[in-house]
């Protein structure tokens, strides 16, 4: 394999470029995403750049897979990828039914779940990797909702399983790490292009690949530091379902209720996505530090990362409700 160095520039280097292009294909095609009342911005701006990232993520998961040390976690994993990300584009180029996008997610985590499986043998990574594939598609969905957001926390989230990680699947994170770097100069701190559905959903996606091979690799002691690089999102993604749930309200449905865009509506949307980046770091810097510890340490710090996100959540909240 290549230096982790090159690696990464060549991908990164790759990302922009596929960016730049899908950015001006967007133009051509009035791709744009219109603002309104259930969205975060206030100019139409084009949308479907995450293919640039689908692109190195899938390119750098093919080659890797073909590699004699590749499992059956791959067999499952690029598929599943690619239904995620083709169901993305489609909607990106006609809005289709959220049932529709469901249930099709739920084939994609279906093969990623059949590649745990036959790499296990076991019914529990299987189990795994379907729920977690289902949850983080569609947290990143809900959370790609101003500039930067998505990407930066993917990114951040890539490093921090690319430390926990060996082989192909260490190779395959600093691939979404390098996917995300070079979109984020098209999106942050001026979004020029929006990741789309075909982004969110992918980086999802493979984020969800990262955390079942982790999980399939790691020692019990390592297991819940596969939750602390996810910790802003799920717990401002599932507080703000709930909360939408409780109400009776079609939660799922776009909507501008989450913290960060209410801190977005108050303080603009670069300070937020500054503010959910320093979360990430810390939590990035726990999972490596914690990357040899007990299971009872590496719980308690990871309950405990929750329970002061799960509280700052709510009090930001009250602070910023209106």
């Amino acid at each position: 394999m290549p230096h982790a160095f090159v690696w990464l520039g060549l991908l990164t280097a790759a990302a922009a470029v596929a960016t730049w292009r899908a950015r001006h294909y967007a133009l051509r095609g009035n791709l744009l995403d219109q603002p309104g009342e259930r969205r975060s911005h206030s100019v139409a701006t084009p949308r479907g750049g995450g293919i640039a990232i689908v692109g190195v993520v899938l390119a750098a998961g093919a080659f890797l897979a073909l590699r004699p040390s590749a499992g059956a976690l791959w067999l499952g994993f690029l598929p599943g990828f690619l239904i995620v990300a083709g169901i993305g584009w489609w909607d990106d180029h006609r809005p289709l039914s959220p049932w529709l996008r469901l249930g099709v997610q739920a084939i994609a985590a279906l093969a990623l779940a059949a590649g745990a499986w036959g790499e296990s043998g076991q019914v529990g990574p299987a189990v795994l990797a379907f729920g977690i594939a289902m949850v983080l598609v569609n947290v990143w969905n809900f959370m790609d909702g101003i500039n930067g957001l998505a990407a930066s926390q993917a990114a951040l989230a890539a490093l921090a399983f690319s430390t926990l990680l060996t082989d192909g699947w260490h190779w395959l994170a600093l691939a979404v790490l390098a996917g995300c770097l070079g979109f984020l100069p098209f999106n942050f701190p001026k979004a020029r292009i929006f990741l789309g559905d075909v982004g969110s959903g992918a980086l999802g996606f493979a984020l969800a690949g990262l955390v079942v091979a982790a999980a399939l690799a790691s020692p019990p002691g390592r297991l819940p530091l596969l939750l602390l690089p996810l910790t802003a999102f799920l717990v401002d993604a599932g507080f703000t379902l709930l909360e939408r749930m409780l109400r009776g309200e079609p939660w799922w449905t776009p909507h501008v209720s989450h913290l960060y865009q209410m801190g977005a509506r108050r303080f603009g949307h670069t300070p937020v996505t500054v503010i959910y980046a320093a979360f990430g770091g810390v939590t990035l810097l726990l999972t490596c530090a914690l990357s040899q510890a007990t299971l009872g340490v590496a719980l308690a710090v990871t309950i405990a990362a929750y329970g002061v996100c799960g509280a700052l959540w709510f009090s930001l909240r009250r602070g910023w409700r209106g």
